[in-house]
């Protein structure tokens, strides 16, 4: 039995948590469209929002006009929160589509890794002393014992400002890391980042990727599900 304390100090339910979401994205189309969503989910990020954004926010008399005029019940905003009932499910598709895809294209080598939902592989139970034992990825590709290479599965369904900041500076980091290492064991590993979804048409963001390729020519690939067949061969594989 727990206690009074212990019972007001449950975390919040999965419910609640997408509520307080809907409420961000609600804000976000009524009062700041230029504020990314996933700035909205972090409270410590208010005054950050209020002093990159805030000249920009519309009049609150000028939103509850807007939303006075709006029906009840309002099908459109309802179908703007619907679109996100299966968030994350689309990078599943993706990670099963790549499965598929790569089984047909390359019938010899051993891919590992979840397929939808799962475990994350720790770089660490892959590599002896590997720099950060617990690096996730979402996939190997091995060629009997040989990791020809490893890499991360995302779909970019909404990018921009901060996020997009942060998934391209992580992957210059995962990159980093990752290489170094190889060439310090003498590996000839390779990264692979797998991206897809509308995010990708942001033009700033496809130029941060191709700089990333560039860093490290020959060992790091971006690309999108159907550039696979073309783009990721067994000779760039094993070269």
């Amino acid at each position: 039995m727990k206690s009074k304390g212990e019972r007001q100090r449950v975390r919040p339910s999965v419910a609640s948590t997408n509520g307080a979401i809907n409420v961000a994205r609600v804000f976000r189309k009524y009062v700041s469209p230029e504020t990314p969503v996933e700035m909205l989910k972090k409270k410590r990020a208010a005054q950050t929002i209020c002093d990159q954004f805030g000249p920009g926010f519309r009049a609150i008399t000028e939103v509850q006009k807007r939303f006075a005029t709006r029906p009840m019940p309002d099908e459109a905003l309802c179908a703007i929160l619907w679109e996100y009932k299966d968030r994350g499910k689309k990078g599943y598709d993706l990670t099963e589509r790549f499965f598929i895809l790569l089984r047909e294209q390359f019938p010899t080598l051993k891919l590992s890794g979840p397929e939808r939902a799962g475990k994350d592989v720790l770089l660490g139970t892959i590599f002896p002393n590997y720099t950060k034992p617990d690096r996730p990825i979402d996939f190997l590709i091995c060629d009997g014992d040989e990791v020809l290479a490893v890499g991360l599965a995302r779909y970019d369904s909404d990018r921009g400002g901060a996020q997009e900041d942060d998934r391209t500076g992580q992957y210059r980091d995962c990159a980093s890391e990752i290489i170094t290492y190889a060439n310090a064991n003498g590996l000839k590993t390779k990264v692979i980042f797998l991206n897809d979804g509308p995010g990708l048409l942001l033009g700033s963001m496809w130029r941060d990727y191709a700089y990333i390729e560039d860093l490290y020519p020959g060992r790091v690939m971006v690309t999108t599900l159907r550039m696979v067949p073309e783009r990721l061969t067994l000779e760039w594989l094993k070269s």
